[in-house]
């Protein structure tokens, strides 16, 4: 299990010193291991370089059989561990970074106060990257924008969110209580890069009213978005809590709905079907829900 631990740490990091720091262990130590792995499996799985290591193609099949393997040896431990409420222990959440900062705080808050047996660990990360952790094991549950595909996976739907357009305070449409699909032909509109969700929707909202999105200023978060959009280079759709977490009145930029059409996102908590916590996570997805709706 050492063995296999070690080599999809490396395989994460393509380096083995920073695949020894990240298993806390010395280099050679960790190189020791992956070369009994190979002379165990009878196979090269490593192609060593000066400064990066490479999966052979038999160690990219490899490495899919060892992540599921890990991921299952977690699941013994989270049965060990699970009581009649579930929300104790550690559970591992893998969150979208333009979800995570504007509802998990109150999530978590909500959790120190009824369920202090629980501790939630929070890393953000692309939603390709989260995905591919949660398959691995290295997160238990996923909060991420719907829609998710995949067999292994169960999805359960937690809430709809709307988006609302942001514009420079001296931006035209600005006059208008709410901004009709016509008034938006010709604007360019601002997005995240194609990693993300959102940005689909953006682009196929686009399409539909003849609003370019501005691909050459794509923003690396929605805080770079919104600073854009109050530079005046374009207009931005954002979610509703992170309008509501970091915009107040009189800021850079001002907000407004659409006029004839609400235009939402739909968030969802995901984790993988042979979770031996299934009760905790449907537990935890009521009071993400919970804290949604206040």
């Amino acid at each position: 299990m050492r063995q296999l631990h070690y080599f999809c740490e490396l395989a994460a990091t393509g380096n083995f010193r920073r695949a020894a720091d990240r298993a806390g262990v010395t280099q050679p130590s960790l190189s020791a291991q992956i070369q009994l792995l190979e002379a165990q499996l009878g196979q090269t799985l490593v192609e060593r370089g000066p400064s990066v290591a490479v999966l052979t193609p038999v160690g990219r099949e490899i490495l899919r059989h060892a992540q599921a393997i890990l991921a299952d040896v977690r699941v013994l431990g989270d049965v060990a561990r699970s009581d009649v409420d579930g929300l104790v222990g550690t559970i591992r959440l893998g969150a979208s970074p333009t979800l995570g900062p504007y509802l998990l705080p109150q999530v978590v808050a909500r959790l120190h106060r009824d369920h202090p047996d629980l501790r939630l660990h929070v890393r953000e990360g692309l939603p390709d990257d989260l995905l591919r952790d949660l398959a691995s094991g290295t997160h238990d549950v996923v909060l991420a924008q719907l829609p998710v595909i995949g067999e292994q996976y169960f999805v359960r739907p937690l809430f709809h969110e709307p988006l609302l357009l942001a514009m420079a305070q001296d931006d035209p449409l600005a006059q208008h209580a709410r901004i009709s699909p016509e008034m938006l032909a010709g604007r360019g509109l601002l997005t995240l890069s194609s990693q993300y969700r959102l940005s689909d929707q953006i682009q196929a909202l686009g399409e539909i009213v003849g609003a370019p999105v501005l691909r050459d200023y794509e923003g690396t978060s929605l805080d770079a978005i919104r600073q854009m959009a109050g530079m005046g280079m374009g207009i931005a759709l954002l979610p509703a809590l992170y309008i509501r977490s970091e915009i107040r009145d009189h800021d850079d930029v001002t907000i407004r709905p659409m006029a004839s059409r609400v235009i939402e996102r739909e968030v969802g908590l995901v984790w993988r079907r042979s979770a031996g916590r299934a009760e905790a996570y449907r537990r935890l997805a009521d009071i993400v829900i919970a804290v949604a709706q206040q």
